[in-house]
């Protein structure tokens, strides 16, 4: 492979980083709190589309819409049942019950899938496109870049032209101050978890057609990885998260392609060590003041 389809592969692996980092980044930034089963969100959009596959007869459109269905009500439900009690708890008390509702639903899809792989059927309809002799893009490849970059800039036009954007910005600001002028916080904040929610089915639907395998861990380390980005790029900005994930997924394919696939991560997360230590807030984060 030549250098070109390495950073085209790269790119593409970042774009599935940045449709996961996006769900962090949307709600750490609005309700100040790091959603750690986001990951295994992923998981269950890869299954609802293999389950609802494995039907026959099924399209591939509707098998996606399912997940996107699925992994919505699912954001929703884990928002209300786990995080809305806590909402005026310590950061510790939430991101402890965040790996709790991550490892139970890693074990519930244990006890109903068990431990082996499966193999995913791609459900991507682009074909490749072949460059020249050397250079083929995936289908895979090819869609989850368009995707990408269109969710991303069909959520900052969300965010920043739309009444339920408003709220989120002024949810995101100042909580206090916004439930004071009427803004309906709870509301605010289950919306953000369903748009995440949505975004991981989507990200799932790429990840797994790229990559056709399945099984309970999937979005464990994807989710990881995300989260590094959504930190890389500046956690709370739409285009660091973009910016960090596709930048997290070139150095990581790259990193596998020219030096070591067995050190392909520590690289990733030696590089966002260094650019932390450079610029705390991430590539693209602001730096804010609090008065006290």
């Amino acid at each position: 492979m030549s250098f070109i389809s390495y950073l085209v592969n790269g790119v593409s692996l970042g774009g599935i980083y940045a449709l996961i980092a996006l769900g962090y980044t949307m709600v750490y930034g609005i309700a100040k709190m790091l959603n750690f089963a986001h990951g295994d969100v992923i998981m269950v959009g890869g299954f609802t589309v293999f389950m609802t596959m494995s039907l026959g007869g099924v399209s591939p459109a509707v098998a996606v819409l399912a997940a996107i269905i699925v992994c919505t009500l699912l954001g929703v439900t884990i928002e209300k049942v786990a995080y809305k009690p806590l909402r005026n708890a310590t950061p510790l008390a939430v991101l402890i019950t965040a790996i709790g509702v991550s490892y139970l639903l890693q074990n519930l899809a244990l006890l109903i899938f068990g431990s082996n792989s499966r193999t995913f059927k791609s459900v991507v309809p682009v074909k490749a496109w072949k460059v020249n002799d050397t250079l083929t893009i995936s289908g895979e490849a090819i869609t989850t870049i368009v995707v990408s970059l269109v969710i991303m800039l069909a959520l900052t036009l969300f965010i920043n032209k739309t009444k339920i954007g408003s709220a989120m910005l002024a949810v995101s600001e100042d909580r206090g101050a916004a439930q004071l002028m009427g803004i309906n916080v709870n509301r605010t904040i289950s919306i953000t978890f369903a748009i995440g929610s949505a975004l991981a089915a989507v990200a799932s639907v790429l990840l797994c057609s790229s990559y056709p395998q399945i099984n309970a861990y999937t979005g464990a380390m994807p989710g990881i990885k995300a989260f590094t980005a959504a930190v890389f790029g500046g956690i709370g900005s739409i285009p660091g998260a973009m910016v960090g994930g596709i930048l997290m997924g070139i150095i990581e394919n790259l990193s596998r392609a020219y030096i070591s696939s067995q050190i392909a991560d520590a690289i990733v997360f030696s590089v966002l060590i260094i650019i932390l230590l450079i610029k705390p807030t991430g590539i693209m984060g602001k730096k804010y003041n609090e008065k006290v």
